[in-house]
């Protein structure tokens, strides 16, 4: 294997990248245990699908948007740890052929998993790993390009929030309340909301290149606003689970607003500026780490 082939690859599977299936998965399964055992074997064959999608997912994107002109067209100053993609392919770290290889074999594994887990285990989550890889594939592909076509941030909060989470809940108990859907709402919005900050450095080369992200849409002091709306909306999700039938104790999730506030702070103060933004990016990925964390920690509390 090559070293620019091994950064390549390291790049698309970098675990840190896959932090937002981490706590969709976490939510879930700590929601699991505090109904019953955990069927470790299961999830540990769950954790490899998902993860195995995601990269497969981030390599097929690559192409799409090199293809797209999308990377290409994002300046130096605009690219952060979080935005301005992988690049790997604007590195010439990886051909599109390497790249489409990494793709195939990434779908290929998760169906694999997911296969076994319909097989042996739980037939019903079929329908979870199909919309799964149908979302991972098409934000990028036609003929639905959904991150093209301002759809792309509802994709996230749906795949990142009801899906993995409730899926992985379904493999450990083999049916999913509603409480525990709406329990992965509040974390669905600030994924979504993650993507949305880290889509504003991105709002020059994403508009040249047709890409109509909401962000593209409201413009930078819009999309600002509209940010803190997000956060907003996720803290009222939050306060009304306990009518859902959760434990009270799940208000715990409540201390990502300890990240996201400021996070939106910086963000409407200087939506324009992007060595500013970098700072806000990764407290909102800390907003939706902390509510996994902490509502997890209320689930197993509350049992």
């Amino acid at each position: 294997m090559s070293t620019k082939f091994a950064q390549g690859l390291w790049r698309l599977a970098d675990p840190k990248i896959s932090l937002a299936s981490a706590a969709g998965m976490l939510l879930g399964a700590s929601s699991a245990a505090a109904a019953g055992p955990i069927a470790v074997g299961w999830l540990l064959l769950t954790v490899l699908g998902i993860f195995a999608i995601e990269v497969a997912k981030n390599a097929s994107g690559e192409v799409f948007d090199w293809d797209s002109g999308t990377d290409l067209r994002v300046r130096k100053e605009d690219r952060t740890p979080f935005s301005g993609g992988k690049r790997v392919l604007v590195d010439a770290l990886l051909t599109r052929h390497q790249a489409w290889g990494i793709a195939i074999g990434g779908y290929l594994l998760g169906a694999m998993a997911g296969l076994v887990i319909v097989g042996w285990r739980e037939p019903t989550v079929a329908w979870f790993g199909l919309a799964g890889m149908a979302f991972a594939f098409f934000y990028h592909a036609p003929p639905f390009r959904l991150s093209y076509r301002g759809l792309g941030e509802l994709a996230v909060a749906v795949s990142y929030g009801p899906l993995v989470t409730t899926g992985t809940y379904l493999v450990q108990r083999g049916g999913v309340p509603t409480s525990i859907l709406f329990l992965s709402l509040p974390l669905g919005v600030l994924i979504a909301a993650f993507l949305w900050i880290n889509e504003l450095p991105d709002y020059s080369a994403d508009a040249l290149s047709g890409k109509r992200t909401l962000v593209v849409r409201l413009g930078r002091a819009g999309a600002a606003e509209g940010f803190a709306w997000l956060g907003i909306a996720a803290a009222a999700i939050l306060a009304l689970l306990p009518a859902a039938g959760l434990p009270p104790s799940v208000w715990l999730g409540g201390v990502a607003a300890f990240r996201f506030v400021p996070a939106a702070h910086i963000l409407m103060a200087s939506p324009e500026d992007t060595p500013r933004l970098v700072p806000a990016q990764a407290m909102a990925l800390q907003a939706f780490l902390l509510y996994a964390v902490g509502a997890s920690a209320g689930m197993l509390l509350g049992r």
